[in-house]
């Protein structure tokens, strides 16, 4: 569900500049059956009545959010980044603010290269999120051009679905690799 959610979510807005999603897992509240898709499922999938929230983060701020999704990897909180247009490392092993490596970003032409630090990328993500939830305080205090209002997200995931006529097939990508 995180894969289909943070692909839906990046493609609503890449139109925009935008080149990296971000979906809390905590926000997926179900998985969907095999077989034809209601929209009560889409709402049983993601509830919180939530909104896209487009902004710009610099590649370390990118970073400082994956680490605080990785901060509570053992607890299985809901914090814990599910992304698109983005992969990354994580050692579970590792002490917290220092799990996350690896991490790439795909460009417009579908090819992965290193995150800079430095450079600033367009971010889509729950208004929740953007508004500092499940920790995510970067967000709300280092984005730039913050639009806050995009269309809720059961509405986003809903029209993704419909543009997938020969359906959905879930599968690890390996957008998120686990030492």
């Amino acid at each position: 569900m995180g894969n289909l959610v943070a692909d839906a979510m990046l493609d609503r807005v890449r139109g925009q500049g935008i080149q990296i999603a971000i979906q809390n897992g905590g926000g997926l509240r179900a998985s969907i059956d095999k077989g034809p898709v209601t929209m009560g499922e889409i709402y049983t999938v993601l509830p919180f009545q939530n909104t896209l929230a487009t902004f710009r983060l610099k590649g370390a701020d990118v970073i400082a959010a994956l680490e605080n999704g990785a901060s509570q990897y053992e607890e299985a909180a809901g914090r814990f980044a599910q992304v698109a247009g983005l992969k990354y490392t994580i050692d579970p092993a590792a002490p917290a603010n220092s799990r996350i490596s690896e991490v790439q970003v795909q460009d417009d032409n579908g090819t992965w290269g290193p995150i800079d630090p430095a450079a600033t990328y367009g971010v889509v993500s729950n208004n929740y999120m953007r508004g500092g939830g499940d920790g995510y305080h970067v967000f709300g205090s280092n984005a730039t051009d913050v639009y806050d209002f995009g269309p809720d997200l059961a509405d986003v995931l809903a029209t993704y679905m419909q543009v997938l006529a020969g359906g959905y097939t879930p599968v690890i990508d390996g957008r998120i690799t686990v030492k």
